[in-house]
């Protein structure tokens, strides 16, 4: 069974006493961000360069056009490393050289579909570059916290319908949620052969996040960008899985996870190297369609969505996290309920398509989720 709050000698409980974000934490450290080109990846970069941080980025080039890297110059904001993970000789020569004192690994294949088409690939990136990140990080003297970031899709997902908690089974039926559960074990197996020793205490964690939505998403097929790209083309939003229920959350809230989980490990050590569910209020876990229904409503001008008839491989049905654990012993919790989360959201895409300046919206969206009070 997972420890709860109060439950080891010597825990300390952070549910009252954490203010989050702690910026002068992150003034000067040296953070290592694997996947920094990707959505998820941008947005963390820019909220740590805002934070004081020397952000060093390892991935390969944006996966999409446009993209939010390069839609919000974040390429000046980090020393970037364009190599693949998967290529472990300049993996553990970039560790060597960047000496990190953090490490952020959300470098990573992360779409189902695309799974299907190319299994290979998938695993090699989510379970071979994870590992030999891992293994990089095994003869690094700099580095003391480390949290690499799978997904809610890594539990063997039978549809009972209640949320997932971190100490449930591992599995997936899809090639992609299979690697994540993969990468998972790989991180527990070298955390107790390598890293939780008296030789060695690198505080190694995983998290686990729902479905993120946000300004600067482009990735193929997914709900947000493809109802961008619709309206783009004057088409309806074709739905494969309207009834399909995700736990929906705007992009901050896992990151702001990520950032406090890793602050944690580095200032308590290893008493936080386990896995962590970051999830939105359980209200926040809803259908596809209400997700489109309420898109087409903020946008307005026709925008409109319909059901695809077509077949497409299987997908989960209904995912969502148990993130109590998160809320009594980090004194994490979501700031930004989903409407919220689709508001910035829609703000942040109609910036794009006027020409604004992105990365001042971006660093505006950051700063109004950190001024937004814990519910």
């Amino acid at each position: 069974m997972e420890e709860r709050a109060g439950e080891v000698e010597g825990m300390v409980d952070h549910s009252k006493t954490l203010s989050w974000p702690k910026r002068n934490f992150w003034k000067g450290k040296s953070v290592l961000l694997t996947g920094h080109t990707g959505f998820k990846g941008a947005w963390l970069a820019i909220w740590l360069h805002a934070m004081g941080a020397r952000v060093f980025g390892y991935a390969l080039d944006p996966p999409t056009t446009p993209n939010l890297f390069q839609a919000a110059t974040v390429e000046n904001r980090v020393t970037s490393y364009r190599n693949d993970i998967r290529d472990a000789q300049r993996l553990q020569q970039a560790v060597e050289c960047i000496e990190p004192e953090i490490v952020m690994h959300l470098a990573a294949q992360s779409l189902v579909r695309e799974s299907y088409n190319s299994p290979v690939d998938t695993y090699t990136t989510n379970v071979i570059g994870t590992v030999n990140l891992l293994e990089a990080l095994r003869y690094s003297r700099s580095v003391r916290a480390v949290v690499i970031v799978t997904t809610d899709k890594c539990y063997a997902n039978r549809e009972h319908g209640t949320p997932f908690t971190e100490n449930e089974p591992l599995g997936g039926q899809d090639p992609y949620s299979s690697s994540k559960a993969c990468a998972e074990l790989a991180t527990a197996a070298w955390r107790a052969s390598y890293f939780d020793t008296g030789q060695q205490r690198v505080a190694v964690a995983t998290a686990r996040a729902g479905n993120v939505i946000g300004g600067g998403d482009w990735a193929a097929d997914r709900l947000i960008p493809d109802f961008f790209r619709s309206l783009s083309a004057g088409m309806p939003i074709r739905l494969r899985n309207p009834h399909a229920v995700r736990p929906w959350q705007h992009v901050l809230e896992p990151l702001s996870g990520y950032l406090l989980l890793a602050q944690l490990l580095f200032e308590d050590g290893c008493q936080y190297a386990e896995a962590w569910n970051f999830g939105p209020a359980e209200e926040d876990a809803v259908t596809v369609a209400r997700v489109a229904h309420l898109l087409c409503e903020k946008w307005g001008n026709g925008a409109r969505y319909e059901q695809e008839t077509a077949n497409h491989p299987h997908e989960a049905g209904i995912l969502m996290l148990d993130s109590d654990k998160s809320r009594s012993r980090l004194g994490w919790r979501p700031r930004w309920g989903l409407d919220k989360a689709l508001d910035t959201t829609v703000t942040w895409m109609q910036a794009f398509q006027a020409g604004e300046n992105l990365l001042e919206l971006t660093l505006q969206q950051i700063a109004d989720y950190e001024a937004t009070e814990l519910p």
